[in-house]
């Protein structure tokens, strides 16, 4: 049994919190092992609770036409959320239940090793810069450790407010762009130094 598989084990039986009572499924995340981008979203919806699978409600299927319009697919890249249970009522994460699950999505992370992750909504974006504001943060890029965070707006955030649609389909069209700069940053720190010519010594030295 390899080590993520053991993890999506893991998840499915967790019980450290309250969220493990309720829940019709444990929601550990779907897509590529090796994929570049990885999108991290809040937590399981009512659909997503039923099928297992993050985002494949309505929120899911904007993400899946975002995806379509800049070439890729799920399979392309990997998705997980925040948490990994649906809180009642689709309400904001405790902090106990954060807590309880960024073991995980840490393990996640690390399997993976992606060269940017999209943090969607202001929860995931926390994770990382905690305190920061998504509404003046999303869309500009920046190094975490060794990733590149791109803070987007979530796909749930379109369907309650329509006027949010433009900018988080400008920030999906931007990266493609965004991984041809990260690759090409970490080609450019892999190449040796030239080597510098060498100094003739005086015979008086």
């Amino acid at each position: 049994m390899s080590e993520y598989d053991v993890l999506v084990r893991e998840i499915n039986g967790c019980e450290q919190c309250e969220l493990s009572r309720d829940r019709q499924n444990a929601v550990p995340g779907e897509g590529s092992l090796t994929a570049e981008i990885m999108f991290i979203g809040e937590g399981p919806g009512q659909q997503e609770d039923r099928n297992g699978r993050p985002f494949v409600g309505p929120a899911g299927h904007l993400l899946d036409e975002m995806l379509a319009a800049i070439g890729l697919k799920r399979p392309d890249v990997y998705i997980a959320n925040m948490l990994k249970c649906r809180p009642p009522r689709n309400r904001d994460p405790l902090p106990s239940e954060l807590d309880s699950c960024t073991p995980f999505l840490d393990r996640q992370i690390e399997i993976v090793a992606p060269s940017v992750i999209v943090a969607l909504g202001r929860f995931s974006f926390s994770k990382f810069f905690p305190g920061e504001s998504i509404s003046r943060a999303r869309g500009r890029p920046r190094r975490w450790r060794d990733i590149v965070v791109f803070p987007m707006y979530h796909p749930a955030a379109a369907l309650h407010n329509p006027g949010l649609k433009p900018a988080i389909q400008k920030d999906f069209e931007s990266l493609p762009g965004l991984i041809e700069r990260v690759k090409e940053a970490a080609r450019k720190a892999q190449e040796p130094e030239p080597a510098k010519p060498a100094q003739q010594l005086s015979m008086f030295e």
